[in-house]
């Protein structure tokens, strides 16, 4: 079962999960006040009047932890590390929220918190929490939290829900069978086919089915309208399977794609008021990470100057295609040689022979992306959007990948949600796969899903992942 949440649809399972850590961060700064200033929890009131209110303390405490958790992935449900890489995650989200809470209570006088209530908040919410996850790696039963779904249909289109291999992409839902139409071929593990005995409903009824996913490879030949609406009016969803598939993997599987359903679908806002809010985030992202990193360009300047020379420049700028299928330059620090594209624009490689020292290292850190900031305030890009590619790249993809041209319906942006879903892309596959995470955006794009987007965004720069 999934819920929506900032523009994305989170597991119940994960939802609980940080819910019950924020619980645990809120009440552990109470149990810190009392442990510090030896008050018993029944003299709380009385405390309180003399100290001020705790719950906004509490309050804006857990909110800054439960924010670190999600910056560091740990409530990502496509997170694969094992128990000892979530507890290292967890350390350091401490670490960095422990700083975050230190800045916040000292520019907000107010809400002044002491220093050992601070630090026994944050031990007491730390050993909260790495029991939480203990508890909820190996001791949770997931299925209780996991819709029952049947699917009505047994070929190629059903087949893309049987094909679904990762756990990230089973984990809000457990497939009960398919049920074949008849004259549908069979694209399904035969073992998996279930025979209604009677009506759709009743089966539904005896399997315990929350959800109906319609997979049919032709409506046009015995769609089950009455049985669907059977089902629908005894409490069990219908879905169809590409919004199922939306759902569940968090991208617009191209291979069942349609254009009635982008047509007629929900999302896709492009209206004055998420303008005007994509704006607004952009302007202050910008200041904020350009206020923040000055200093690392600044080194990064250096470094590079060090490297190859006092003449060699620090900044490239390259010709891409953003909104509208519009073309500019755009700038990031130089990470390879000057000639490195002497022959001809080329895909970007893992351990590429032209990246030089200094720019491994800026990009494996994204530094060498900080300059696009300039693009953002100049309304070339948006801080969150499909990474912008060359107009090479772009007229050999669109010709080979079905609406590819789509995604430059949006400005492309520094960060995304291809790029926190799917690792850095240099082949026409790897394309098509991050184009689904493109149109998935485009579709759900909100200032809430942006804001999650930029948080997350986070754990790519801290621990390095998909750079090349």
């Amino acid at each position: 079962m999934r819920i929506r949440v900032l523009g994305q649809n989170v597991p119940m399972s994960i939802a609980v999960l940080a819910m019950a850590e924020a619980t645990i961060a809120f009440l552990s700064m109470y149990a810190a006040v009392c442990i510090r200033f030896g008050t018993p929890v029944t003299r709380i009131a009385e405390l309180q009047r003399q100290v001020g209110a705790l719950w906004p303390r509490a309050g804006l405490f857990a909110l800054i932890v439960v924010v670190c958790l999600l910056a560091f992935g740990l409530y990502s449900a496509r997170q694969r590390a094992q128990l000892s890489g979530v507890l290292v995650r967890v350390f350091a989200a401490l670490v960095i929220a422990t700083c975050a809470i230190s800045a916040v209570f000292y520019l907000m006088p107010t809400m002044h918190l002491w220093r050992g209530v601070e630090a026994l908040s944050v031990i007491i919410a730390g050993c909260g929490i790495v029991l939480s996850r203990i508890v909820f790696v190996r001791a949770v039963d997931q299925e209780v939290f996991k819709r029952r779904v049947l699917v009505y249909g047994a070929g190629a289109a059903a087949s893309a829900v049987a094909n679904l291999r990762r756990s990230a992409d089973r984990r809000g839902f457990q497939l009960v069978g398919f049920v074949q139409p008849d004259q549908e071929a069979c694209s399904v593990p035969p073992e998996r086919l279930l025979d209604p005995h009677g009506s759709l409903r009743e089966l539904c009824e005896a399997q315990g089915v929350n959800e109906v996913v319609v997979a049919m490879d032709d409506r046009r030949r015995g769609f089950p309208i009455r049985e669907l609406l059977d089902c629908r009016l005894a409490g069990v969803d219908v879905t169809e399977l590409l919004t199922f598939l939306e759902r569940e993997t968090g991208r617009v599987r191209l291979d069942v794609l349609n254009p009635s359903w982008m047509i007629f679908g929900q999302g896709f806002r492009r209206d004055p008021v998420r303008l005007f809010s994509s704006r607004m985030l952009d302007l202050a992202a910008s200041f904020g990470v350009l206020l923040i990193s000055f200093p690392f360009m600044i080194l990064t300047v250096l470094a590079i100057k060090i490297e190859d020379g006092l003449s060699a420049p620090t900044l490239y700028s390259q010709r891409r295609v953003g909104l509208g299928g519009k073309e500019f330059s755009v700038l990031k620090f130089r990470s390879m040689r000057v000639n490195a594209e002497a022959n001809g624009a080329v895909w970007a490689q893992r351990s590429d022979p032209r990246v030089t020292r200094v720019g491994a290292v800026i990009r494996k850190l994204r530094i060498d992306e900080l300059p696009q900031i300039l693009n953002v305030l100049r309304g070339h890009m948006s801080f969150i959007g499909p990474r912008p590619e060359r107009p090479e790249f772009v007229a050999e993809l669109s010709e080979k990948i079905p609406y590819y041209v789509q995604r430059h319906y949006v400005k492309p942006g520094i960060t995304g949600w291809a790029q926190l879903c799917y690792p850095y892309g240099s082949s026409e596959q790897d394309a098509l796969e991050k184009l689904q995470y493109d149109l998935y955006y485009i579709k759900n794009n909100s200032l809430l899903f942006d804001l999650a987007i930029l948080v997350q965004t986070a754990e790519v720069v801290l621990l390095g992942k998909g750079a090349r």
